[in-house]
């Protein structure tokens, strides 16, 4: 499994089945320490985008901790995961909002300077039917995050709103920063210019914390459940 900033963590919260037979109900969340006996950090990967975050692999091999060790009540991990990973899906939300952010203020002013048929690129009607598709769609999915942590902050559900938010959010995230790249044309594939960056960093958006496909299944099965 890879798990975000392991290369520097000294504790590891762990959910494993303390009683399989119990289904998903055994799994129980564990504090285990990086020294523990059998429990190893493998190298940290190469990837793609947030280079920054290091990821790496947890090997266990007969890994053994005391009762003591259990993080809140026996048989509770499921529940605990699941609402870690909720809670996370705002969080990615967010993250892209800010990616896509970042890539537009930086790609904007260079449509207002880049002179073409003497004058500037922003100046075309194409030019800006797509800028303002893309910050209109931008806004929508900031408005998405903002109202998932609405409920969330309210302790109202909010799952089907943290799913709504992550997976629009990473689509319109991809988007802004591919036509970012194509606004800025051939220098946006260098990187003497941070698009390129923006680009890469946005892609991890539709796979970690639950696949876009996830997502969609989520909000589906709360909508089935809404009619129901």
């Amino acid at each position: 499994m890879w798990i975000s900033n392991s290369d520097l963590a000294g504790l590891f919260l762990v959910m494993a089945n303390a009683d399989p037979a119990s289904g998903y109900k055994g799994i129980t969340c564990f504090a285990v320490e990086r020294d523990a006996p059998g429990f190893e950090v493998g190298k940290k990967e190469t990837k793609l985008g947030i280079r920054a975050s290091g990821t790496c692999t947890l090997h266990f091999d007969n890994v053994k901790v005391h009762e003591s060790a259990i993080v809140g009540q026996y048989g509770h991990g499921y529940k605990y995961a699941a609402g870690f990973l909720n809670e996370g899906r705002i969080g990615i939300g967010a993250q892209m909002i800010g990616c896509a952010q970042g890539a537009l203020d930086k790609t904007i002013p260079y449509t207002l300077e880049r002179k073409q048929f003497g004058k500037d690129i922003f100046s075309f009607q194409s030019m800006q039917h797509q800028i303002a598709q893309t910050v209109t769609q931008l806004e929508a999915a900031r408005l998405l995050v903002y109202n998932a942590a609405r409920l969330r902050e309210a302790g109202l559900p909010f799952m089907k709103e943290a799913a709504m938010a992550k997976y629009y959010a990473s689509e319109v995230a991809q988007t802004v920063t591919v036509k970012c790249i194509d606004w800025m044309g051939g220098v946006g594939f260098t990187q003497d210019y941070p698009q390129e960056k923006f680009y890469r960093d946005v892609k991890i958006g539709a796979i970690y914390e639950g696949t876009t496909n996830m997502q969609l299944s989520t909000i589906a099965k709360a909508i089935r459940k809404e009619y129901s």
